[in-house]
């Protein structure tokens, strides 16, 4: 990447004068996002989530500084009093080991917390207790339904209203809804536990993904506003356009985003173990990363995929390609059809730009 001019290559997707065909190679994403939401369904399917327990109940003890972090003496700890259950360890920090175990009385809660003492060489105050009620857990599930369900029904609506095209705003939910499914997917095969925080995370990058999408979608809308006034581009060269024109937007918006969240990850995973830091992070991650690919890759395409299905666009889209047959059979105009057909044409749409008009240029970013 050495010796590349980042500002001119921004400036040259902006304007027109460079541009990858993203959209026309629409079926290409669309097979690559379908493999990816088959394997997560799959893979959701045989793994299933790694509930914590504010979702599904239980008790749990809390030793503070171990000499040791080893996880086995834990599960030991808990098969003495319970035989047939299988606790959940985890390490915190340097010196603490967190067990989760179904919900016990206070005998048996008495009995694990000698038990864990032992096993760890501490005293017995050193161990924290707590537990969550199944009816609890369950309002906890219940509620980050709702919240989810609650969260795409308004955006659905939202993008229907603001864009006044139903088929943007379809666009927009399958591409963020794919990205919540790779990222559950990922979160699965990982086997972190999902917690309350898990969920805040999933609801943010919705957020995330919604806003760069509405982004993509307002230029694709100031391209395509004036398509039918004239003949020398398709609706589909047009919304390509836009989506090289945000590419670098895109790009930037991510990266930012992901620095400081991928530092939040190291921090939560490797330095101080399970926790709230570990659990946002990583779901943060994972949906930043998908949420800008869906942007790109995804969205606008779909888009694309159902309006040229419309008997406007459709008959508008083959005036355009006959035009150009047509000119090429006059043999002239060779360089320009070229680009035009391969969505590279350098240019900027205006309004009531007919055919074979000059091209009303901008200046860059």
């Amino acid at each position: 990447m050495a010796g590349i001019n980042f500002a001119q290559w921004g400036n040259d997707l902006y304007t027109g004068r460079r541009s990858y065909p993203i959209v026309q190679r629409r079926k290409r994403w669309f097979t690559i996002v379908g493999v990816l939401a088959i394997a997560s369904i799959l893979i959701l399917a045989t793994r299933g989530l790694t509930l914590g327990i504010d979702f599904r109940g239980g008790s749990e003890f809390t030793v503070a500084g171990t000499s040791t972090t080893d996880q086995q003496p834990a599960v030991d700890a808990v098969h003495d009093v319970l035989p047939d259950d299988e606790p959940r360890v985890a390490v915190i920090g340097g010196d603490s080991v967190r067990v989760q175990t179904e919900q016990v009385d206070d005998a048996q809660e008495a009995e694990l917390v000698t038990g864990l003492a032992d096993a760890y060489g501490v005293e017995e105050s050193a161990i924290t207790t707590s537990f969550v009620g199944p009816t609890w857990g369950a309002g906890v599930s219940m509620r980050a339904l709702w919240g989810t369900v609650v969260f795409v029904v308004a955006a659905a609506l939202f993008m229907a209203v603001y864009f006044r095209a139903w088929r943007m705003s379809v666009a927009a939910i399958v591409a963020m809804l794919g990205d919540l499914l790779i990222s559950a997917g990922v979160y699965s095969l990982i086997g972190w536990e999902v917690t309350p925080s898990t969920v805040i995370g999933f609801l943010t990058i919705l957020g995330f993904s919604l806003y760069d999408k509405m982004v993509v979608f307002d230029k694709v809308r100031e391209n395509t506003a004036d398509v039918f006034t004239q003949t020398r581009n398709t609706y589909e060269e047009r919304a390509n356009l836009a989506v090289n024109q945000t590419l670098v937007r895109s790009i930037n918006t991510s990266v930012v985003a992901l620095l400081p969240v991928a530092s939040i990850l190291f921090v939560g995973a490797f330095l101080l173990g399970a926790g709230t830091l570990r659990d946002l992070s990583l779901s943060l991650f994972v949906g930043i990363a998908v949420g800008a690919a869906s942007s790109i890759f995804l969205a606008t395409p779909l888009d694309v995929a159902l309006r040229t299905r419309e008997p406007k666009i459709a008959a508008h889209t083959r005036s355009v390609l006959e035009g150009r047959e047509q000119l090429a059979a006059e043999g002239g105009h060779d360089a320009e059809l070229a680009a035009a057909s391969t969505g590279s044409t350098q240019l900027i749409p205006g309004r009531h730009q007919g055919h074979g008009a000059q091209p009303r240029r901008r200046r860059g970013n």
